[in-house]
């Protein structure tokens, strides 16, 4: 389906969402639309199991929800509960799956405490597989359905509810040839609600055109042949950054090729992402996602292959850390692995860089890490000083990009891209200057794919570019004092055309001809009024 088909059924989407919301604010209506969207997916994807692996049998003039709620009652429901999760992590029940609660919507059979007893019993199901406890277990917890915005009475809640279900049933989710774009239309919903949350849709968002940037980049060197592929976003916030990086992997469209690890620390955010991943086809078993203070939790150690733990490291890790967030920088932290080797810790009140050192340890020895983080990274002193210092002397930064202002929901700082390797040769760093290169919006500027392609091609070539790119050398580096600050590096000053005084002289008696030639036409015109 094209993309503007795709937003002519969110736009349809968004305004009735908008309608039933009232006054709850669009960041907390989210999590009642995109969680039903994904309570209907998953039943729906169960009922697609059922089906096409023969576990049920549909006469004629009968649906597979009619089929599963007949067979699976009784005694044998702890069976086909149990043979369900096995294969997809989770199992709804017969009486609590899409079909059936809008069977009894339509009946008016709802009750106020029916969705509090459904979201209980996903809970208790999704115990069943052990393996799949940590991705499907309290997902639906932050539906607050006591909220007073919804109504003011238990009925009145329940009728709000059953009105969102109902908008959410509506959604045409399959293309024309039947490909299902339900996941497409939930990434496209997500982007629209950081756009409405402001400076808090920069908590759980990160603007396509830059998540396609840092994916392009972190699989550049990534061939077909290789038997798999694992990507790391310690602050994943909604998973869209993993996602993209997995569109661009040449192991994108192979099932199982690609493994997903993020962290997140906001648990709301971190619901929304096993959401979105699961939606966008990822199974339980490709995806390992925590929510934990990434800072304060290193990511859990993993076996090597003769099962002895080791620091897990990833073939990608992309991130969109919270800028210049307040972190606890005690001493005991230089005894942390991960910030051991570098002489200093980050300032307590600006934690950039480490997010930049946990990110770096996590990343294998051939692969690649993209950073978004504010400009002071490149120039500010003291400890982070020390810090970018260690990192050029190790010859891990390999590129400085900079992007335009005003990219990012709730800031309009401009941004920077790290990108680091550990297994580099050359001992330069690749500066492109892309600050100037974007389209203006109204209230948020984006990037065009013009735009990414030509930062992607100057980052492929690593070559000078008149006013858009320079290569530096270690000792250049060096020469200002380590400090990364892109105008340094990359000219960009346009000289103005020179002035011909001549002419402009000559403009100057044409403008005095002209006044002198208005002022005594004025002055006749009053002396003819008398004045």
């Amino acid at each position: 389906m094209a993309d503007n088909n795709i937003q002519s059924i969110t736009s349809k989407l968004w305004a009735m969402a908008n309608e039933l919301r009232g006054n709850m604010d669009a960041g907390e209506f989210k999590n009642y639309i995109l969680a039903f969207m994904f309570y209907r997916y998953l039943s729906e994807h169960q009922e697609e199991y059922l089906v096409t692996n023969n576990v049920i049998d549909i006469p004629k003039g009968k649906t597979p929800n009619e089929v599963y709620m007949a067979e699976a009652a009784g005694d044998d429901l702890a069976d086909y509960l149990d043979d369900i999760s096995s294969m997809l992590g989770y199992a709804i029940a017969p009486k609590d799956t899409w079909a059936s609660l809008n069977e009894r919507i339509d009946n008016a059979q709802v009750i106020p405490s029916d969705y509090q007893t459904i979201f209980d019993n996903f809970n208790k199901n999704a115990e069943l597989n052990k393996e799949a406890v940590q991705d499907f277990s309290g997902v639906f917890n932050d539906i607050n359905l006591g909220d007073s915005r919804l109504g003011a009475s238990t009925t009145a809640r329940a009728k709000s509810l059953n009105n969102i279900v109902k908008l959410v049933d509506d959604i045409e989710y399959k293309a024309e040839n039947g490909k299902d774009i339900l996941g497409e239309i939930y990434e496209y919903l997500i982007g629209q609600f950081a756009a409405s949350a402001g400076k808090k849709g920069g908590e759980f968002y990160t603007p396509h055109q830059v998540s396609k940037i840092l994916a392009k980049i972190v699989t550049n060197d990534v061939k077909e042949n290789n038997k798999s592929f694992t990507v790391y976003d310690p602050t994943m916030g909604s998973g869209s950054l993993l996602l993209t990086v997995g569109n661009e992997s040449p192991h994108g469209k192979k099932t199982g090729a690609i493994k997903y690890y993020g962290q997140e620390l906001n648990t709301t955010t971190y619901n929304l992402a096993r959401m979105n991943l699961m939606m966008h086809d990822v199974t339980f078993n490709n995806m390992n996602l925590n929510n934990a203070d990434t800072l304060e939790n290193d990511w859990p150690d993993g076996p090597d292959e003769k099962g002895i733990d080791h620091p897990r490291s990833f073939d990608a890790v992309v991130a969109n850390p919270p800028y210049s967030a307040k972190w606890d920088n005690t001493k005991s932290k230089l005894k942390d692995p991960r910030f051991s080797d570098y002489g200093k810790l980050a300032p307590a009140s600006k934690a950039d860089y480490a997010f930049v050192l946990h990110s770096l340890y996590h990343l294998n020895n051939s692969g690649t890490m993209a950073i978004v983080l504010p400009h002071g990274v490149l120039f500010r002193g003291a400890a982070e000083g020390k810090i970018r210092q260690t990192l050029i002397e190790k010859n891990y930064l390999d590129t400085v990009i900079g992007l335009p202002a005003n990219l990012f929901y709730g800031t309009s700082i401009p941004t920077t891209i790290l990108v680091f390797k550990k297994n580099r040769t050359n001992k330069d760093i690749l500066f492109i200057d892309a600050s100037n290169d974007y389209e203006k919006g109204k209230n948020q500027n984006t990037l065009t794919d013009a735009n990414i392609d030509k930062i992607i091609a100057t980052f492929k070539d690593r070559q000078d570019v008149d006013k858009y790119a320079h290569v530096a050398s270690l000792a250049e580096i060096k020469e200002n004092d380590f400090n990364l600050n892109i105008p340094r590096y990359v000219d960009t000053f346009e000289e103005e055309e020179p002035v011909d005084l001549q002419e402009v002289k000559k403009m100057l008696v044409q403008d005095n001809q002209e006044i002198a030639k208005l002022e005594a036409e004025i002055a006749e015109q009053l002396k003819i009024l008398g004045v």
